[in-house]
């Protein structure tokens, strides 16, 4: 029902800006439109039939503008989060395990036997930050 209404709709537009087209000018805005008998439609009658064709498919584009608007409303009836915030469940939020913190590796454990073990060199710290941004030197 929506969708033949939404065609309708658009189908009024369509000729409601044709209909306003054609009109003749009346106000002369700088010089164009109308004067002279040279439009494609003149005559008194013409612009009656004009102007009541206007006004006839103004109304029904205003008509199916309000029930376009029924329908859209009806269709979604108390959908606002809004005015109806959802409903809290009951059921506590379960969350995944935290991951261990990243940090330095243990190191492994010495061998059982007296001999000393190797000593395990520091790990290399991160170069440090620039304290200004640097840019390539052109040459």
């Amino acid at each position: 029902m929506q969708t033949v209404l939404l065609v309708i709709h658009l189908m009024l537009a369509i000729a409601l800006i044709g209909a306003v087209l054609l009109q003749k000018s009346e106000g002369g805005a700088l010089g164009m439109g109308g004067g002279g008998m040279s439009g494609f439609m003149t005559g008194r009658s013409t612009a009656n039939l004009l102007t009541r064709t206007t006004a006839i498919l103004a109304g029904l584009f205003f008509a199916t503008s309000v029930l376009l608007v029924i329908l859209a409303a009806h269709r979604n009836e108390g959908r606002s989060l809004i005015d109806h915030p959802p409903a809290s469940s009951s059921a506590p939020v379960q969350t995944p395990p935290a991951a261990p913190a990243p940090g330095p590796a243990t190191p492994p454990a010495p061998p059982a036997s007296g001999a000393a073990a190797p000593a395990t060199p520091p790990a290399p710290a991160a170069p440090p930050a620039p304290s200004e941004p640097s840019a390539p030197v052109q040459k």
